[in-house]
């Protein structure tokens, strides 16, 4: 799906921060992180970016709860991570001021010894003649966005021949599929910096593309898919020529020869380039009868499983993760050994609804034990032109898909618009840099609600004023719609904000959806089968996703509770005896 249009290079990318503030405002406290995710028991090094005052602190919480409080009394510090894997931690620098406490900065902390558990996808699209410092900003972002798997779009020289040259003089530079100079620094040092951060890195590759000099080059027709059956005429994609070099003829992944060959060639790559895994795409249904050599019809959705399975023999230890564009072989792909489910959503999967239930449809497939990350472009009409990306409508779609567990590939050396990864038209505001960060963090330090195993229910949620409509999920225009979710002894509620939405389209495709109203004390009853222990509450639009116990009132087994506000989404936890 990344061919279908021409595109415009744009080489912009600003040093995120924590905070967006105006050149004019004092500079905000900003905690960075050495990686994007660690191991039990790994040290983790902190850094703040700017002196603090004498009263501040530290403390380290696991869902809520405080494990560990310190003061703090240096810009740069340390923790060790507790012995317990496969768990997100929220970090919050506080102090009191006026006998009030106040949050000066959050971050969070994943500690997984597999990122397969809780994948959070990135992505590079660009290999020029990029600087150091440049190329630091970009990995330093994703970093900050705790990005924990990096996949190199369109690095490679030839899609059936990834590497330029050979192993022992590889090219220094070469065009790729798109006539851009990429360069073998460029890759290599991307690559480097990514593993410092604790990131794995995925070559970028379709399933069964070959370009037109792919017959001189080893691919034998043998192995091609053709449009009849008496191999006379073989499928093949055309791209515009120039920019592209060549079009796409379509190999059968199905076919052992194919396997056999690209598998190959691609670990030859490997040899210049560590790559820890492949990233393998595909177009979707091409809706048309298909047939291999012999004239056998083609079945495309069931040859993905049976590729994957090759590659995972001729590629022992490397990752796997395969993109079922619109749903395209999903099943066959869940049925294979992939890190997590890739599922890039296209019309007419347009609605927050059905953006909710293709996660949940991944979930069916694996019972809960593979995760969904979503390609989602957002302000797709918005990405034909140089501008900037609707802050309301990208934030609404992040709530959507990360309450549902999934998340959302969106963020690389710039913010993702278009199939084409390389479109760089669109920049992020400050107030959407600073949503992204929040939003991360509260991806990461509330993993364990959000994306681990549990069951999702239909809670007895009531609003207790006259201000605020609610109803279970799928969502309502004018209303707050609640996801609710039942996870061990914890059931959460996740409130999420439609009241003023001007469409339940999730890609907001020009980029006029709303910012919500944020609701102050609103008021909610709660009627609970069990014995509550507490509630708390946090939310990513609130001192950073920081988490407040919320007192409450018990009448009978209803329980009566009021949030500080909501504007996106806010997540609320009762916590059972």
């Amino acid at each position: 799906m990344l061919y279908k249009r021409f595109f415009v290079l744009t080489l912009l990318l600003s040093l995120i921060t924590c905070r967006g503030f105006s050149a004019v405002a004092p500079v905000p406290f900003t905690i960075a992180t050495d990686k994007a995710a660690y191991k039990p028991g790994d040290r983790v090094i902190f850094s703040i970016n700017k002196s603090l005052p004498s009263t501040t602190r530290v403390r380290y919480k696991l869902l809520g709860n405080v494990i560990q409080t310190v003061p703090l009394k240096a810009t740069r510090w340390t923790w060790t991570t507790p012995s317990a894997d496969f768990t997100g931690y929220m970090v919050e620098v506080y102090g009191t001021i006026n006998g009030h406490e106040k949050i000066y900065a959050t971050t969070a902390v994943d500690v997984s010894s597999d990122p397969a558990r809780f994948p959070r996808n990135g992505f590079l699209s660009v290999y020029g003649k990029l600087s150091k410092q440049y190329m630091d900003s970009v990995l330093y972002s994703l970093n900050r966005y705790h990005i924990n798997y990096v996949q190199f779009q369109d690095w490679e020289y030839e899609h059936h021949k990834p590497l330029a040259g050979t192993v022992a003089m590889p090219e220094q530079q070469w065009k790729d599929i798109g006539s851009r100079d990429n360069y073998k620094n460029t890759v290599q040092n991307y690559i480097a910096l990514a593993h410092q951060h604790n990131m794995l890195t995925l070559h970028y590759n379709l399933i069964y593309g070959a370009l037109d000099n792919a017959k001189a080059e080893g691919v034998a027709d043998e192995w091609r898919l053709y449009t009849d059956n008496k191999h006379k005429n073989t499928e093949r994609i055309p791209l515009p020529m120039p920019p592209f070099k060549s079009g796409l003829n379509i190999m059968d992944p199905a076919n052992n020869g194919w396997q056999k060959y690209i598998a190959a060639n691609t670990l030859e790559a490997w040899k210049v380039y560590g790559f820890d895994g492949y990233q393998i795409d595909q177009m979707g249904d091409l809706n048309k009868p298909l047939y291999d050599y012999d004239g056998n019809p083609v079945n495309m959705a069931a040859t993905f499983g049976p590729f994957i399975k090759a590659m995972h023999k001729y590629m022992p230890g490397k990752r796997l993760v395969m993109n079922a564009v619109a749903n395209y072989g999903q099943a066959g792909i869940a049925n294979s050994p992939v890190d997590f489910l890739y599922t890039e959503v296209w019309p007419p999967e347009d609605g927050f609804k059905q953006l909710a239930g293709s996660i949940l449809h991944n979930d069916s497939l694996t019972n809960g034990k593979k995760r969904t990350v979503m390609p989602a472009y957002m302000d797709y009409d918005l990405a034909e032109k140089p501008g900037y990306f609707s802050t309301p409508g990208i934030v609404l779609a992040d709530a959507v898909i990360f309450a549902f567990g999934g998340a959302h590939l969106e963020l690389g050396d710039h913010m993702l618009g278009k199939e084409y990864f390389p479109n760089d038209h669109l920049k992020m505001r400050d107030d959407l840099k600073a949503a992204m960060i929040s939003y991360y963090d509260f991806l990461t330090a509330y993993e364990n609600l959000l994306r681990d195993e549990g069951k999702l229910n239909t809670p007895k949620v009531s609003s207790a004023d006259q201000k605020t409509k609610i109803n279970n999920w799928p969502p309502q225009r004018g209303q707050v719609s609640v996801v609710g979710k039942e996870i061990g002894n914890r059931q959460v509620l996740h409130f999420i904000n439609f009241t003023n939405a001007n469409s339940l389209r999730w890609r907001d495709n020009k980029g006029t959806q709303i910012r919500p109203k944020t609701i102050l004390n609103p008021s909610f009853r709660f009627t609970s089968p069990k014995t509550v222990k507490k509630i708390w509450f946090a939310s990513p639009d609130v001192n950073g996703g920081a988490s407040t116990n919320i007192p409450y009132k018990l009448t009978g087994n209803t329980i009566s509770f009021t949030l500080p506000s909501l504007q996106y989404w806010d997540m609320v936890v009762v916590e059972y005896k």
